[in-house]
């Protein structure tokens, strides 16, 4: 089993996935895999040897100790994906994990900003400093175009094209996409790119976004920067950077673009997740129209 989690764990760095998706595979397979020492006693683990019961009741001892759902249906999939792995490469003839149940949870809609939230978050960085100018240049761009914070830290300057008004995004798993910038945006990124050669040195390449070494800024490095501006807007707990995306899409969508369109500026593989910004917009036109209909049953 050490040799097959060893394959699958470097073919699913060889896909471009995320350094927390690699780790969060790694510890599932092994935490499985200290879970079968019970069965293979002084044995080595063989993953031709494994059944679905073995599986099954893991799984089963993992719900007996209080974990979520939600970590039951990851650590679900993690197995099927690893055996799948394991059947493609001939390491077993059946795959245990075929039938094996993934628990069902409830997605948890993500927290957004309101429209006035942002406006306001976006004005707060001081514009006679450099590094306001900078991290207004971030907000800007992550709100208008939807990025992850990964994203902005390893763009680069060829990627924005700010006569066409379109950036190029490489994302999860490698995936290239296109996202128009909107003209505030613009104005931030331009403004911005005026005073990089102030953050420049030898270690600067072709990142666009700056530390005061001249360093990339690191997703890390983005996120602190990015939370002293939050709090001084969000009122209740659960916000983050990655709030901002969230409202790109919520508010796009209560606009009335197309679902499609925004998976498709998410850089979202499946619409199911898209979907969930859905029910959010869907939830802020029913609050709108209780405050605003004449006949709405908002006395009720």
């Amino acid at each position: 089993m050490d040799k097959a989690i060893d394959q699958f764990i470097k073919f699913q760095k060889s896909k471009g996935l995320t350094k927390n998706t690699i780790i969060a595979y790694q510890k599932d397979l092994t935490q499985l895999q200290d879970f079968l020492k019970k069965y293979f006693e002084d044995q080595k683990i063989t993953v031709k040897n494994i059944t679905r019961l073995y599986l099954r009741d893991f799984l089963r001892t993992l719900s007996s100790k209080g974990r979520s759902n939600r970590t039951l249906a990851r650590k679900s999939t993690t197995i099927k994906s690893f055996f799948q792995f394991c059947l493609q490469n001939n390491y077993i003839i059946k795959d245990p994990a075929l039938k094996l149940h993934i628990p069902k949870f409830e997605k948890k809609l993500p927290k957004h900003f309101s429209e006035k939230e942002m406006e306001e978050l976006l004005n707060i960085p001081d514009l006679s400093d450099k590094f306001g100018v900078r991290n207004r240049a971030i907000l800007e761009l992550i709100y208008s175009c939807g990025l992850r914070i990964s994203e902005i830290s390893k763009c680069k300057l060829n990627w924005i094209d700010l006569e066409d008004k379109i950036i190029r995004i490489i994302g999860k798993g490698n995936k290239e996409r296109l996202v128009p910038i909107g003209s505030k945006a613009k104005i931030a990124v331009r403004n911005y790119l005026k005073q990089r050669s102030l953050f420049e040195s030898k270690f600067s390449k072709e990142y666009c976004f700056l530390s005061k070494s001249g360093r990339s800024l690191t997703p890390n490095e983005i996120r602190e920067i990015l939370s002293r501006y939050l709090i001084l807007v969000a009122k209740t707990k659960g916000y983050s950077p990655h709030s901002i995306r969230h409202s790109f899409a919520t508010h796009l969508l209560s606009h009335g673009a197309d679902l499609r369109a925004v998976q498709e500026m998410l850089g979202h593989s499946n619409l199911s997740t898209t979907e969930l910004y859905t029910h959010l917009s869907l939830k802020d036109l029913k609050s709108a129209y209780s405050q605003a209909h004449p006949r709405s049953d908002k006395e009720d």
